[in-house]
């Protein structure tokens, strides 16, 4: 089981990649906005994390100590606003200086509470 869970980990890194990294790579870019690969890095970070979750609680691992659980409530709450941003930019024509910056300033946050909580 612990290989399934360091599975999903990895995959939750390649989710982050790709929301940042759609992120960065247009920052020289004069038509900033949501591209797929921002759309599916935030849908592949809900769904990961959420298994992740599932995971810890269901107490399948062993010597791991429960999540806390107001860190995760916030983490899930900022994914699921990055997650509603990404999908209402994905159709809209660049550019989305505006929703392109926050879904990046947000992604930015899920990182900081996840590194420094």
């Amino acid at each position: 089981m612990e290989f399934l869970y360091n599975l999903i980990v990895v995959l939750h890194f390649v989710g982050l990649a790709s929301l940042l990294g759609g992120f960065i790579v247009q920052m020289k870019s004069p038509d900033k906005g949501v591209n797929p690969a921002m759309l599916h890095g935030a849908l592949t970070q809900l769904v990961t994390g959420v298994v992740l979750v599932g995971l810890l609680e269901s107490d399948v691992l062993d010597d791991e100590e429960a999540p806390n659980m107001t860190k995760i409530g916030i983490k899930l709450i900022v994914v699921l606003i990055i997650t509603a941003l990404a999908w209402i930019g994905r159709k809209k024509p660049a550019p989305q200086v505006g929703l392109w910056a926050t879904i990046g300033a947000l992604t930015l946050l899920n990182v900081v509470i996840a590194v420094f909580w």
